[in-house]
């Protein structure tokens, strides 16, 4: 079932995108631009994000950072 149709963003690319560690329409937007045309899909995102867990808040929880803000080391 298509969440956004502006640009075709199906709920399985949602969930995709949130189990890589998508926490918010935002970072949803971010992978897919779900939710930045007309905006009428941000609260289905909101609904299939939940209040769940989230991996990369449980990083963060942890004292870690995520893969993707890890900045590599200078050889």
């Amino acid at each position: 079932m298509f969440v956004c149709s502006c640009f075709g963003v199906t709920e399985e690319q949602v969930r995709s995108h949130a189990d890589a560690g998508a926490c918010t329409p935002r970072q949803i937007a971010s992978a897919c631009k779900a939710g930045t045309d007309c905006g009428g899909c941000v609260r289905r995102i909101q609904a299939l994000l939940g209040r769940g867990s989230c991996p990369r808040r449980q990083l963060i929880d942890q004292g870690e950072q995520p893969l993707a803000a890890k900045v590599p080391e200078a050889a």
